[in-house]
């Protein structure tokens, strides 16, 4: 029987084979260490502007290669509705209003456990599993990059909240921030500190790149430009982590994610917006550190998912039967 683990990503999906029947590598893929979450070779596909679910059923055909599957763990960009079992990714605009994603799971795959959840609560398993949460149990797990999100741990477990989007922090709000958002909202985090967003920000004074890899390099090489975008967005980061450490009594944040990558540039700007901001006393212990796990975590999750409530210490329910 083959497990599978499935990673909606705002502008990609990527799925592959979990546990001993995962395709018989011996090594996990290069973007998805550690070893502990038994994924087999990578598959991927471009999210495209129409026909989405076709793409993604498309895929896990051929992740699960006509073997019977037996479970499916899905992390999936939010919003979420994880009762209805429905995702609805501001970035994907054909399932903006909702695609039931585990029932269409399901009818490709009749009898398999379906586990779902948002792609933040994947990241605070995976990083529970295997990163830098591992025996931590209050902290925050976040990404940065074509969006921002969230997955948090309290007293060791992941919260899910009322309909399972708890963590979505890419749409804090700055202050001093007007950006609209895709959400519909202005001054979101992600609005002004994913790569895209900073991007934008950086085409609109001059700068003429194309992707955050790049910008991240120039900010590297000196670019002034590039510089101030990220100093903008690191500081944009250091407030909506002070902000969330605050309202969350945590003394942990882990940040990965492709654009987190970015090196000091980002980071300096971003630790000194939490040292100014985070200043209640029991903040004082507050660290931000970079996630131990490559561009993989999410999906990485999704295998922990897959695996069952048996493997899953961090008790994100398994969709409702």
């Amino acid at each position: 029987m083959t497990w599978i683990a499935l990673d909606i990503g705002a502008t990609k999906f990527a799925a592959a084979r979990v546990g001993a029947d995962s395709g018989g590598s011996a090594r996990p893929p290069d973007d998805c260490a550690p070893a502990e979450f038994g994924l087999g070779a990578v598959h991927r596909a471009d999210v495209p502007a129409t026909g989405v679910w076709e793409v993604c059923r498309d895929l896990l055909v051929e992740v699960a290669g006509g073997e019977p599957v037996e479970a499916v763990g899905i992390g999936a960009a939010g919003p979420v509705d994880v009762t209805a079992g429905v995702t609805g990714p501001i970035n994907i605009p054909e399932w903006r209003r909702g695609f039931p994603i585990v029932d269409s799971v399901r009818a490709l795959f009749p009898g398999a456990a379906v586990r779902f959840a948002i792609d933040g609560a994947c990241l605070a398993l995976a990083e529970q599993r295997a990163g830098a949460l591992r025996g931590v149990g209050d902290a925050l797990a976040m990404t940065v990059s074509s969006g921002i999100g969230g997955g948090i741990l309290a007293g060791g477990r992941v919260l899910t909240g009322r309909t399972g989007n708890a963590g979505h922090v890419g749409h804090i709000v700055v202050p001093g921030e007007e950006v609209p958002c895709a959400c519909g909202g202005f001054g979101c985090v992600e609005a002004v500190a994913s790569g895209p967003s900073s991007v934008r920000w950086a085409r609109s004074h001059g700068w003429r790149g194309s992707t955050g890899a790049e910008l991240a390099d120039a900010a590297a090489a000196g670019n002034s430009t590039a510089l101030a975008a990220l100093e903008r967005a690191g500081t944009a980061l250091g407030r909506a982590v002070s902000s969330a450490a605050a309202t969350l009594d945590i003394d942990l944040v882990v940040i990965g994610g492709g654009f987190a990558a970015s090196g000091e540039p980002l980071w300096r700007p971003l630790r000194a917006a939490v040292t100014r901001h985070a200043r209640l006393g029991f903040l004082r212990p507050l660290r931000v550190l970079p996630s131990e796990l490559a561009a993989g975590a999410t999906l990485a999750g999704a295998a922990v998912l897959a695996a069952g409530p048996e493997a899953n210490t961090g008790d994100v329910p398994e969709w409702p039967a």
